[in-house]
């Protein structure tokens, strides 16, 4: 996901309250579990949910877990890894904590936007570009952003015995990451869990600045020339997008400043003595820019009124040169896979991770992020299959 509600999209570029009584034990080969040891999941499922990660993964979707909503998809998680032998907890912002080897940290949100989508598992059609025709495709909100990377990366920490977390928030403040980065030590390496197909790493996301822009004018005739507040505001965000409007048009899209209002409130205040006008603003800052530049360039704008901006996230353009992307590249080619380097124009909470912690990341998950928030949000099963053995792979070749 990427900050708020804003859906992110892919710039591609190449770079070189679910029953768990009749919980059941499912055996996972030596080759896809270096501890040996069996994955639990739950019962009672459609039949293509056939393994722990297709089982898991509907159990969380039939769950509803929107932003602050998380505790009982949280609790469910716990479950999952207090079966197969691990510790786990969920802390004081409600991140569901299982720490152990820190070679890789397997990191994704809880957290989904609201939206409620029947869950079921139905075949592809012919002309469905997501699965291929007649394969199992899960329906359901969270199956791409992002309970499907969580659910991957909870059966890959189980079978390679590394570190995990989900964090909360991630669709409204990211309050969960940022308590994760202030409350425990850098790891050697990050993956982040937000769809980026099974055969594709993200590398970068541009950053993230929001405000809300107030001003107050005194009441008058609307005969009258002087401009009230909400002219006021119209013109600050006028000059704004000017400032940032991109002077080659063949730009890409994640080399811009994009600008977006996304809410606007004004009129007269209840004595009719004054006009008042609020606006919402989101700006994405690309890596060739600094946060506190933007925040300088469209605080020049302002002729009257203030801005009241909220905490940033700086942007993150990791390079494809590290061990941990080659790993992604060896384990994605290996399994048949043309692997896609990506760039996204929206922002995650590897954007928070690569500002506090010196080592290498990368985002990785299946599903397709065209879908993130939408209203036929699905995955095909296959996909959740690929893309847990690409980080079981990973993660188990780390020292």
């Amino acid at each position: 996901m990427s900050t708020g509600t804003e859906r992110e999209a892919d710039d591609a570029d190449d770079a070189d309250d679910t029953d768990t009584t009749d919980a059941a034990t499912e055996p996972v080969s030596d080759e896809s579990s270096a501890a040996g040891t069996d994955v639990v999941a739950g019962g009672g499922y459609p039949e293509a949910c056939d393994t722990p990660a297709r089982k898991l993964l509907y159990d969380m979707v039939s769950i509803p877990s929107p932003s602050g909503e998380e505790e009982q998809a949280a609790k469910r998680l716990v479950d999952f890894f207090e079966a197969n032998g691990r510790e786990a907890w969920i802390d004081e912002v409600g991140n569901v904590r299982a720490p152990a080897s820190d070679a890789v940290l397997l990191t994704s949100h809880v957290d989904t936007v609201p939206g409620d989508i029947p869950v079921e598992v139905k075949p592809a059609a012919e002309d469905d570009e997501v699965g291929e025709p007649g394969e199992p495709v899960l329906w359901g909100r969270g199956t791409v952003d992002a309970t499907g990377p969580l659910v991957a990366m909870a059966v890959a920490a189980v079978q390679t015995g590394v570190s995990f977390v989900g964090v909360a928030g991630e669709e409204t403040n990211s309050r969960g990451a940022r308590h994760i980065v202030e409350d425990r030590d850098a790891p050697e390496a990050v993956v982040n869990g937000e769809p980026s197909g099974w055969d594709g790493v993200t590398l970068g996301y541009r950053g993230f600045l929001a405000g809300t822009y107030v001003n107050t004018s005194e009441s008058g005739h609307t005969s009258r020339p002087e401009p009230n507040a909400i002219q006021h505001a119209i013109d600050w965000w006028h000059g704004v997008e000017e400032t940032f409007d991109p002077a080659d048009e063949d730009t890409p899209v994640f080399e811009q400043v994009t600008t977006k209002p996304v809410s606007v409130d004004g009129g007269l205040t209840d004595d009719g003595l004054a006009v008042e006008a609020t606006m919402d603003v989101q700006l994405r800052v690309p890596p060739n820019r600094t946060v506190d530049e933007i925040h300088e360039l469209a605080e020049t704008e302002l002729s009257t009124g203030s801005v009241h901006w909220k905490e940033p996230i700086p942007p993150v353009m990791e390079s494809p040169r590290t061990e941990l992307a080659r790993a992604f590249r060896v384990a994605i080619r290996g399994a048949g896979g043309d692997v896609r380097l990506l760039r996204k124009t929206g922002t995650s909470d590897m954007n928070l991770f690569a500002a506090a912690w010196d080592c290498p990341m990368v985002t990785y998950g299946p599903g397709n992020s065209d879908l993130d928030h939408a209203p036929d949000e699905r995955l095909p099963l296959s996909e959740l299959d690929r893309a847990t053995a690409v980080l079981s792979d990973v993660c188990r070749d780390r020292p």
